[in-house]
């Protein structure tokens, strides 16, 4: 697996040098744009739009910033290097938090932080942050762009997650519904929740999707039509009090019951009497 980062990761005068890997893989199933008529794939060219749609290749593409109405100012990636200050290229951690603090609403991607040297000294932070369920907040210029960074530690790894800035999330148009709700009504909600709860196993999860898309593609070139799965009609429901009724009665019946108990007893091995003890025997008092 190859790297996506190589730099260092510092704490006060405390240095290592890393790389991040990624932690997920691009599981979808490629489809290419066809041309219905002619079964030939769309390309998409780059084309140049004032040298009569001239075709470029990719070492004649600079960036370029707009600064008036068709005028430009080149940047090649030798002049956002130049930009960077050493501590831009490197991972400084700022301060250390509760993990707890971080809202999931800010995390974006996710990294495995592997060592490349100073394996020692990578353990005792490792070890430290886990034991103290303490997250670091720093940041580093990955690429073009300033990010932020909380890195973690957990089952003996140390993973990196980019965070977005706060002024990049927007706010949540659906915060200040007023509705007047019943205790009933939460007290359903409440016994739902619960008859519904259970620890969350990654495993228990498969892209079912994915493998009906993967079977409609086999169907197809096989010459067979793809075909509507049946599904059970949903019943109307007039009211919030009857679907948290019927939710219920729904996820009561369908939570598995737990094993009952066998009615054989198990037997037990007869305890011998103790033997009353003659005058004089056994220890000392």
């Amino acid at each position: 697996m190859g790297y996506s980062y190589k730099g260092s990761l510092s704490f006060g005068f405390v240095y290592i040098p890393i790389t991040l890997h990624n932690t997920v893989k691009n599981n979808d199933i490629g489809f290419n744009m066809i041309d219905k008529q002619t079964m030939s794939r769309v390309k998409y060219i780059k084309s140049c739009v004032d040298c009569e749609d001239r075709i470029l290749k990719q070492e004649d593409i600079v960036k370029g910033y707009e600064y008036e109405e068709g005028k430009y100012v080149l940047f090649s990636d030798e002049d956002f290097e130049k930009i960077k200050s050493q501590k831009d290229k490197n991972i400084t951690i700022d301060k250390f938090v509760d993990l707890n603090e971080i809202d999931p609403l800010y995390f974006d991607k996710p990294y495995y932080v592997a060592p490349t040297g100073a394996e020692k000294a990578f353990k005792v932070l490792l070890t430290a942050m886990e034991q103290e369920n303490r997250a670091a907040i720093a940041k580093a210029v990955l690429g073009t762009k300033e990010t932020l960074l909380c890195i973690r530690a957990k089952d003996g790894q140390m993973l990196l997650n980019t965070l977005f800035f706060e002024e990049e999330v927007q706010k949540n148009p659906a915060k200040d519904i007023q509705e007047t709700v019943s205790d009933k009504e939460i007290k359903l909600a409440k016994t739902l929740l619960e008859n519904m709860s259970g620890d969350f196993s990654p495993s228990d999860y498969k892209d079912e999707y994915r493998a009906k898309v993967q079977k409609a593609i086999e169907e197809k070139i096989a010459g067979k039509e793809i075909t509507v799965p049946k599904e059970r009609m949903a019943k109307n429901v007039t009211s919030l009090m009857e679907a948290l009724e019927m939710s219920l009665k729904n996820a009561t019946s369908s939570t598995p019951k737990k094993r009952p108990q066998s009615d054989k007893t198990e037997k037990k091995a007869p305890t011998k009497k103790a033997k009353p003890k003659k005058p004089g025997s056994g220890a000392l008092a």
